[in-house]
């Protein structure tokens, strides 16, 4: 009796194997080609990939086959889509963030002290540290803790258009509307020596290099309607100049492979090399103007060496050393990824590295492309539209995965929770709305801003959103 519940049991397994290949994200296999039986999940596919990749702790991962992750046995993914097993069928394994954020779902604080609209908003890189900008001409720094504003700060003369903070959290820079540079310690809100002036017309953005090339942080690159941009070394105050494009420089990002991005009005992409400001390569391809730009490397350039677990460093050397193994660990054997939006309502990804031609050019929006932004892992891009959604892409690939509708005015801003898993976005429409990337739908409304949100961040340790808008209030929510 034994025997032939074997052989039934035999012969069960050899009718319902699948070839499968698992394959890292960028398309490299994990190993060679396998059988595998038909009724098995996600479950007993995290323990192949551990002992495949000999793994010492054993790490959790999310399969997608073609863009779609896998939540149900192998075999009923299969008879739904109809999927043909002629020939290997390629497995993406994704690994997940081991902790996880979650979605914020109240208004904790709505602080007032800003006399004209909050134009931007951005958490420091460890997320313990919140900033503002305002048309109001100051900077605001904010204590988290008691919700209440910090320091003041006052020397610009005109709208605060830009803030960002260096990777290492020493320093805030702010850029106004009459192209001046402040830059400001947050531990004090005193400004850190003069204005930095040069640029003729307003700032449209800020990049600070990233910690893993050079630490402490000391350089920083801005962009301006002027047409150029400019590097200053905020020990030295000196600058370089960066001046090519023939109009307006709309966006700026100084990557990790230690070159800088421009996106223009004049359509094109510029990198530059960053020791003279000599040009290296023009990305072309864009009908319009190109209004942003991100790098899949983005959240640990942002972050540096500070993570979920709120470590602190005693040496600039020991935070250069865990920011550069981030990096390394984030970009894997792939070159760095740049994405562009346009005013032509397309969008591009780029591998700048590899090739001066995009690797894809990413349609479907109905209007123009206001705000792009990588996941943290790199997995997804996310798209925000004058055309009120919001637009999902694989992150390696630019190919289409969903669209989230929702909002009933343009979208201005959008950010990415720091396991990757949720999507905040900022609109006309005077709503925040969180997005769930497994479901593929809205997870919450935030309505309570009075009028258009122009600018939301997520912080880096996922404990919390702020948001800024017309009605001159900031707001944090919580969980």
């Amino acid at each position: 009796m034994e025997g032939e519940t074997e052989a039934i049991m035999e012969q069960r397994t050899v009718v319902n194997n699948v070839m499968c290949l698992l394959t890292h994200q960028d398309g490299a296999p994990l190993g060679a080609p396998m059988y595998l039986p038909q009724n098995i999940g996600p479950q007993q596919l995290q323990l192949i990939v551990n002992q495949l990749l000999q793994n010492e702790e054993k790490l959790p991962y999310a399969f997608y086959i073609s863009d779609e992750e896998l939540l149900v046995p192998l075999e009923t993914y299969l008879q739904k889509h109809k999927v043909s097993v002629e020939k290997a069928l390629p497995i993406v394994c994704q690994p997940q963030a081991v902790f996880r954020i979650r979605p914020v779902s109240r208004c904790s604080a709505t602080i007032s002290g800003h006399g004209e609209a909050v134009l931007s908003v951005a958490f420091s890189p460890d997320g313990r540290q919140l900033a503002s900008g305002s048309g109001d001409t100051t900077v605001r720094f904010w204590d988290l803790g008691t919700q209440t504003p910090m320091y003041t700060c006052t020397g610009h003369k005109n709208w605060v258009l830009c803030i960002g903070w260096s990777p290492d959290g020493k320093y805030l820079v702010s850029g106004s509307k009459s192209g001046e540079l402040i830059c400001w310690d947050p531990q004090t809100g005193k400004q850190s020596g003069n204005a930095l002036t040069g640029h003729k017309k307003w700032i449209t953005g800020i990049s600070w290099e990233p910690v893993h090339l050079n630490a402490p942080c000391r350089r920083f690159v801005s962009s301006s309607k002027d047409g150029d941009a400019r590097i200053w070394d905020v020990s030295l105050k000196k600058c370089i100049v960066l001046s090519g494009h023939t109009l307006a420089v709309t966006c700026v990002k100084w990557g990790g492979d230690g070159v800088i991005y421009t996106g223009s009005q004049d359509c094109t992409i510029k990198v530059w090399e960053t020791t003279q400001g000599k040009l290296i390569r023009e990305l072309k391809g864009h009908a319009h103007w190109v209004n942003s730009l991100a790098l899949s490397t983005e959240y640990v350039l942002r972050t540096g060496g500070f993570d979920h677990t709120g470590k602190h460093y005693s040496s600039p050397e020991e935070m250069k050393k865990v920011a550069l193994e981030r990096y390394n660990s984030m970009r894997g054997n792939a070159p760095e990824r740049l994405v562009s939006g346009s005013d032509d309502f397309t969008m591009f990804l780029w591998e700048p590295f590899i090739n001066k031609h995009p690797k894809t050019r990413m349609t479907g929006h109905q209007q123009l492309v206001n705000h792009v932004y990588f996941s943290p892992d790199g997995q997804w891009i996310a798209s925000a539209s004058f055309d009120k959604s919001v637009k999902i892409w694989n992150g390696t690939t630019g190919a289409f995965v969903t669209v989230f509708r929702g909002h009933v005015g343009p979208v201005y801003q959008i950010s990415w929770s720091a396991d990757s898993r949720l999507l905040l976005s900022g609109s006309k429409d005077s709503t925040l709305k969180v997005w769930d990337i497994r479901t593929r739908k809205l997870k919450q409304d935030l309505p309570g801003h009075a009028d258009e949100v122009f600018s939301v961040d997520w912080s880096p340790d996922g404990e919390k959103v702020a948001s800024g808008g017309k009605d001159k209030v900031l707001k944090l929510w919580m969980g």
